[in-house]
């Protein structure tokens, strides 16, 4: 019987992630442009046949960025519900914070895709 529950747990847990993505990119537009660059660009590579190496360096920053964008999404809405409609300097900064990395994320993925594709194309 506690197998079970344990089980019907980690597959709550497993909704509720997949909940959260599902909002996420029904909900951000950044996240929306991140998908579809990413779907692409994983076609780019595709067409192109580009080393399994460099499809894992490719994956490796698209999931970095969707992922830093999910982050970033959770930290303004958490903010967001704290501070209302106020604007505290540290609320500010939480949300400068969050929106960098995505941003630094995605310079490294633009940089990652020069990198891959420069030579095939």
């Amino acid at each position: 019987m506690r197998k079970k529950s344990e089980w019907r747990r980690l597959m709550n847990s497993f909704g509720y992630a997949t909940s959260g993505i599902r909002n996420t990119v029904r909900t951000q537009r950044n996240m929306q442009i991140h998908v579809t660059m990413a779907l692409l660009v994983l076609l780019l590579g595709w067409f192109l046949s580009i080393p399994k190496g460099d499809v894992l360096l490719v994956f490796f920053s698209v999931f970095l960025v969707l992922i830093l964008e999910t982050v970033n999404t959770a930290i303004e809405k958490s903010v967001d519900l704290t501070v209302g409609d106020r604007c505290h300097p540290l609320a500010k900064a939480a949300k400068d914070a969050a929106a960098g990395a995505v941003l630094l994320s995605a310079i490294l993925s633009v940089l990652v895709g020069v990198y891959v594709f420069l030579e095939p194309l």
